[in-house]
């Protein structure tokens, strides 16, 4: 499987397997429906919702082991 990047889009990241929407959520990330996760991506809804997107990352990355 693919390693996540912070320079993926939020899209991107749910595509790759939808239980990732759980820790994006955990996360206060609860724009995974909005427009805006299509082109926006984690580190920049991370920067705009004040969220460790290294430890994010991180653990998205671990869930996809």
């Amino acid at each position: 499987m693919a390693k996540i990047s912070s320079d993926m889009t939020i899209n991107e990241v749910i595509k790759l397997d939808r239980k990732l929407s759980k820790i994006l959520l955990e996360f206060g990330m609860h724009c995974i429906g909005c427009p805006c996760a299509m082109a926006e991506t984690l580190s920049e809804a991370g920067a705009a919702h004040g969220v460790d997107v290294e430890e994010m990352v991180k653990q998205l990355n671990a869930a996809v082991v």
